[in-house]
Formats: structure tokens, sequence, C-alpha cells
């Protein structure tokens, strides 16, 4: 199969976005895999496929898998890339655009600024996250190696634990990740964000992600992050996120109100791989 793709990234988190609006695209987990390879294959944290929507109110249906060939719910720089793809590619109309996921409907705006991300309302029901645990918690503890972690939970229409560190440059992201993943809390597997809060305006941010490890950045990890933050009284209504790869500015109101992700998307190359 001769399969064409666009290289796209948000904050280095990277992507390749696949065109199968015709529907002819149908790939497996062990093509997926192959494709991710960064020595074999193209190399990327997830991949995002554009398909028709049967929605009237969707421009276009979007799904996205991991690395590791599994389907993932969200993927907050997925979503800007997808925006910037979109308008590239003159497959929509206007820069305001409407895209629909397995959880619903997402407004994009694509602008000189950046591209702005409406992420919905975060969820903190333990069923919907999901989460096993006994009842609505503030947070919840984990042990381990013999040590209580306090951490929070909620979704941005994909399952996110946050840590609080005191420095998020000597945390052991790659060790602690994994084991907060297999600790039977989360049975649809979790995104393990570590922020350090520098003031109420400002954080830093790392985040280990489900099938793809610690990535450069997280768009869906900025936005949980900063959620739990402003809930603990901690952070202001805006805040600006510093991940490795870069910056994200995130706005949320409290209560039932959405988030909001702003943040930039950069287009690599086209390319074209037989499978």
């Amino acid at each position: 199969m001769r399969l064409e793709f666009t290289k796209m990234h948000g904050l280095g988190n990277d992507f390749i976005i696949i065109n199968n609006l015709d529907g002819k695209v149908n790939l497996n987990a062990d093509q997926i895999r192959f494709l991710s390879n960064r020595h074999t294959g193209i190399g990327f944290d997830q991949m995002v496929v554009v398909c028709k929507s049967k929605n009237p109110a969707a421009d276009v249906l979007y799904k996205i898998f991991n690395a590791d060939g599994n389907e993932a719910e969200q993927s907050g720089n997925g979503v800007r890339c997808l925006g910037k793809y979109l308008v590239e590619k003159n497959l929509v109309r206007g820069a305001h655009i409407n895209v629909e996921n397995i959880k619903g409907l997402i407004k994009i705006n694509v602008n000189d600024n950046g591209i702005q991300v409406n992420m919905g309302r975060p969820v903190f029901d333990p069923e919907l996250i999901p989460l096993i645990t006994a009842d609505l918690q503030k947070s919840y503890i984990i042990n381990i190696e013999g040590s209580d972690i306090s951490f929070y939970s909620l979704s941005m229409g994909n399952p996110h634990a946050v840590i609080l560190v005191d420095d998020v440059k000597t945390v052991n992201v790659p060790g602690i990740g994994p084991m907060v993943q297999e600790s039977g809390f989360f049975p649809q597997g979790v995104n393990v964000g570590f922020m350090q809060i520098k003031d109420k305006d400002n954080v830093m941010l790392r985040v280990y992600e489900r099938g793809a490890g610690e990535t450069m950045a997280c768009g869906s990890g900025a936005c949980a992050a900063v959620v739990t933050g402003i809930m603990d009284g901690k952070l202001a209504n805006s805040v600006n996120v510093e991940l490795p790869g870069g910056s994200l500015a995130i706005n949320w109101q409290g209560g039932d109100s959405e988030v909001w992700m702003t943040g930039p998307a950069t287009t690599v190359f086209e390319g074209i791989i037989n499978l």
C-alpha cells in the first residue's frame, strides 16, 4: 500500500496526519507500530487519521492512534496540528473549524497568534475518567516503592494523573510514570503529568504519555495540570505552561466552563511510504 502522510509537531510532540476522507486507508496495530518506529519507519508519538463525519455540525471526524498502535481518545497538540493541516490543505472554509472525535465536537480557531482549541469541560467522576476508587476525592494516594505519592486525577477527553513536584527537572519521570500507569488504578491507562508551580501564572510540566512514553509536550496534559492547580487554589485562571518543547497558554474559568488551549503547530514535511 502506498501511503501519503504529513509530518507535523506541536512543541516537539510529533504526529503524522493521514487524509482518509475517501475511506481507503485501514491500518492495523502492527502497521502503526512500524510507521511510528524512529529507526525503521517514519517516527511519531501519535498518528491522526482524518475521516468523513456523519455529523452535519462537523467539518471532519478524526481518530488518534498512539505509537504502540492503540487508539487514543484525545490529543491537544494533535488537534492543533489537525487544525493547521485542514487549513493548509484547503479541506475547510475559513479559520473556525469544528471537528469530531469519539468524545464529541471540538472547536478550533486558526489565526496568526497561534491555534486555539476548545478542549471541553474537565471530568472528575472516577467512573468516567476511568479511575478505580471507592469515591470521588480531591486527590488520591498511590504507593510507589514504599512511598506514598499524592496525585490528582481527571479526564480531558483522556485520563490524566497529575503529581505536584518541587523540581520537574530532576524528578524520575521515566521511572515513576510507568509505575503509575501499571498501578491498577487506571483500567484504560493514564497520562502521568509532573507539575512544578513557579507562581500563580506559570508552571513547568513533564508528561509520561500512554503508548508513547515521555513526550516533548502534551496539550491535554497541560490542560489537566492547570485545572488541578486552579481547583487547588494555587493557580490563576490563565496560566503559561512550560513544557520541554515550548509553552502553551491554558485558560479555565472554573466550574462548568470549558478549557481553552492556545499554542503553535508546525508542518515538517510531506512524504510517501510503502507498506
